[in-house]
């Protein structure tokens, strides 16, 4: 997998800015002016396809044979006292990857991917997954260990958290590339919305 850098950042839900698909610029056409006895070429309209979401099982093969290769992502980790730091790897037109470095104590809160596909993997140190089951389970909380990944559909809502002892660094990955993201507060009811950004505050 090739590695599309963008500038890191600190801090921020699960990725830096969001940098659009580049695009070729086109200045006025150069062509002469139709006249009645010139008629011209009719061209076609382009139709552009946008590509179908990848699958969560793919995501996480992404997430996952990425962090078994840490020589292509390890020299570009950081760590941030005040927040996670993070940095997007791949944007790509159907996903976008994301390098995440969490110290103990940092955490996503309640938090869904806008209707984006995803799945994580933990590349160095551990993480605990916070998410509601259905009425009979209430809370779950897993450990995720060096080597898990962790893969979900587009309505999934969880938070991850460090609580371990010591740093971790994470890969994740998004498809469609993350476009907005809601936060939640868990209240006695449930899961309560309390606030929505998108990409130009990442």
């Amino acid at each position: 997998m090739s590695l599309d850098l963008a500038p890191g950042t600190s801090a921020g839900p699960s990725g830096t800015e969001a940098v659009a698909p580049g695009t070729s610029p086109a200045g006025p056409s150069a062509a002469a002016t139709p006249t009645a006895a010139t008629p011209t070429a009719t061209t076609p309209t382009a139709v552009t396809e946008s590509r179908a979401p990848l699958t969560p099982k793919s995501l996480r093969a992404i997430v996952r044979d990425l962090a078994e290769q840490p020589d292509q992502w390890i020299h570009h980790v950081r760590l941030s006292t005040e927040e996670r730091w993070y940095r997007r790897l791949v944007a790509d037109e159907d996903h976008e990857v994301w390098l995440i470095s969490w110290l103990p104590g940092q955490s996503t809160g309640f938090h869904d991917h806008g209707g984006s596909r995803g799945a994580f993997a933990v590349a160095l140190g551990e993480l605990e997954e916070l998410s509601l089951g259905g009425p009979e389970q209430g809370l779950l909380i897993r450990r995720i260990t060096a080597g898990t990944a962790r893969a979900f559909g587009p309505e999934y809502v969880h938070d991850v958290r460090n609580t371990a002892a010591g740093p971790a660094v994470t890969l994740h990955a998004y498809s469609p590339p993350l476009s907005s993201m809601a936060h939640y507060e868990l209240r006695a009811g449930g899961l309560v919305r309390t606030s929505q950004e998108g990409p130009e505050q990442w």
